[in-house]
């Protein structure tokens, strides 16, 4: 069908697409779900749970972590491609890539809890000298962030000002 207009039955909602990116969390008890790489990248789709905002936060946290370990401190270059979801990937990688905590690079962003990956319902980030937790209220229409600085109030200050800025992206997407 090269040079064709696609048939209206092979055309995608794209923004539902890119909506159940961020939605959807991967069922780690799914073999199917769990990241799979093809000859170049990781492949699957928002549509099946496969290809999630989860899956590009791991793979790129594991990408930072290794390069780390490796002494490796040189560039990286993220690409993209045509695919409908690739788009919010290369925002998600680069927020992983580009986030430095109050001046520390991230250790770990969870939005699951540790050991049994049960969803927390929210995201904590950490570094080496802090945190923050943002989560929906429950109760009332508001997300709440909660900080913790292991520094003095200026590095907490500086906490609380990026998790405002994340949230506030998260939520206008």
């Amino acid at each position: 069908m090269a040079g064709k207009p696609s048939p209206k039955e092979l055309l995608i909602d794209v923004a539902r697409l890119e909506a159940l990116y961020y939605q959807c969390r991967p069922d780690t008890e799914d073999p199917n779900q769990l990241v799979k790489f093809g000859t170049s990248g990781h492949r699957g789709s928002p549509l099946h749970g496969t290809f999630t905002e989860s899956h590009i936060l791991a793979i790129t946290q594991a990408i930072c972590d290794y390069r780390r370990e490796q002494g490796y401190d040189g560039l990286l270059y993220v690409g993209k491609d045509t695919h409908a979801a690739s788009e919010p990937a290369q925002r998600t990688a680069l927020e992983v890539l580009d986030n430095e905590l109050a001046g520390e690079p991230i250790v770990a962003k969870l939005t699951t809890a540790p050991g049994n990956n049960v969803p927390i319902g929210g995201l904590k980030v950490v570094a080496a000298s802090g945190w923050f937790a943002a989560r929906p209220s429950g109760t009332e229409n508001i997300y709440k962030i909660y900080a913790e600085s292991f520094k003095d109030e200026a590095h907490l200050e500086a906490i609380l000002h990026e998790a405002e800025e994340i949230v506030n992206r998260a939520l206008e997407s």
